[in-house]
C-alpha cells in the first residue's frame, strides 16, 4: 500500500522563523493526534546546488527570506481527508492559524497532495 503526502513549499522571512516554528509545533501535535503518520517541517540550508532550479527561485524568495519545505504523510488520500477534517475543526488550529497573523504570506505558499509511487 502506498502512502499519500501533502507537501508544502513556503517562503518565510528569516526574522519570522521563530514565530513559524511555534505554529509548526502546535500543528505537528494536532496532525499526529488526529492520525497523520508523520509530520515534517524543514528549513533551507544547502539551497545553491549549482544545477536545476533551486527552491528559492521556485518560491520566489526575496531578500531576507528562506524556504520552509514541509510534508505530512497519511495512509491514503481518503485517510488524509478524514484527518484534515478533524484538524480543521480542532480549536488549537484556529488559535494559531489566523491568516492575518501568519508569519508568512499564505498566498505565496505552494501546496498539493501526492500519491507515493516509489517508497523505501
Amino acid at each position: 500500500m502506498s502512502t499519500y503526502i501533502d507537501g508544502f513549499v513556503i517562503p518565510v522571512a528569516k526574522k519570522n522563523l521563530k514565530a513559524y516554528w511555534a505554529i509548526a509545533r502546535v500543528a505537528k501535535k494536532v496532525w499526529l493526534e488526529h492520525g497523520a503518520l508523520a509530520y515534517v517541517e524543514s528549513v533551507g540550508e544547502d539551497l545553491d546546488l549549482g544545477f536545476g532550479r533551486g527552491f528559492p527561485a521556485i518560491a520566489e524568495c526575496g531578500r531576507g527570506e528562506t524556504v520552509v519545505f514541509s510534508w505530512i504523510t497519511y495512509k491514503s488520500r481518503a485517510h488524509r481527508d478524514r484527518v484534515n477534517k478533524k484538524v480543521m475543526a480542532d480549536p488549537r488550529m484556529a488559535k494559531v492559524c489566523d491568516p492575518k497573523k501568519m508569519p508568512f504570506d499564505p498566498n505565496r505558499m505552494a501546496c498539493g497532495g501526492f500519491k507515493a509511487v516509489v517508497e523505501g
